[in-house]
């Protein structure tokens, strides 16, 4: 994977992320077990890891700047998108990732463990179900059908002043239009993702009380 450590830095210094060396080593190993253990687990529906790297890791490192701080976990993480991105760029940053489907974590610990990760959490649980004693500072996600389900879903995660973070395509108007009383839309970052011509959000929500 080491041929694409020019346009990891190249689109990195565009969108303002720095990365050491270690950071750079890191998220080109995970794009390697990515593309390792995609046949067999389904983590994507890309199977050429030049797409893996623009769709999926630059496509994390798009927010970084814009995920606040503080503790945050990734509903729905999948294959670990945005979460393994945005703990490496934050290794002081407890992140936690938490997806229902048992294959898709065990490649998570199969990540955090190669890496290694040491801030990192991975949990095997639906989301409704999953309970903290210690709530969230953030929850992001970049896979749920709708910014309401998400919500609706995760809101016992979340900390008293935290935010939502939600990843989508085109702003859906619809689902902003839906979402249940007592959350807003605080702001609605428009991202300028390197060699993405679609369109990329990213909405910041948070409650009103």
């Amino acid at each position: 994977m080491e041929q694409f450590r020019p346009r990891l830095l190249k689109a990195a210094a565009q969108m303002s992320v720095e990365l050491s060396d270690q950071q750079q080593d890191q998220l080109l190993q995970y794009l390697a077990l990515f593309a390792r253990w995609n046949s067999t687990y389904n983590l994507s529906a890309i199977r050429d890891p030049a797409q893996m790297l623009e769709r999926h890791i630059i496509d994390s490192l798009s927010v970084v700047n814009l995920c606040g701080a503080g503790s945050l976990i990734d509903v729905g993480s999948g294959g670990g998108l945005p979460g393994i991105p945005l703990a490496i760029v934050y290794p002081a940053r407890s992140i936690t990732l938490l997806d229902s489907n048992g294959k898709k974590t065990r490649f998570l610990f199969q990540v955090i463990n190669s890496l290694p990760l040491h801030n990192v959490q991975v949990v095997n649980e639906r989301v409704e179900k999953f309970s903290v004693e210690q709530p969230f500072a953030g929850v992001v996600s970049r896979a749920f059908a709708s910014v309401a389900d998400m919500v609706d879903c995760s809101a016992h995660l979340l900390a008293p002043g935290g935010r939502f973070y939600a990843m989508k395509g085109r702003l859906p108007e619809d689902e902003l239009s839906a979402l249940p009383k007592g959350i807003m839309v605080e702001q609605v970052h428009r991202l300028s993702v390197p060699g993405c011509d679609a369109e990329r959000h990213l909405i910041l929500l948070s409650r009103t009380e």
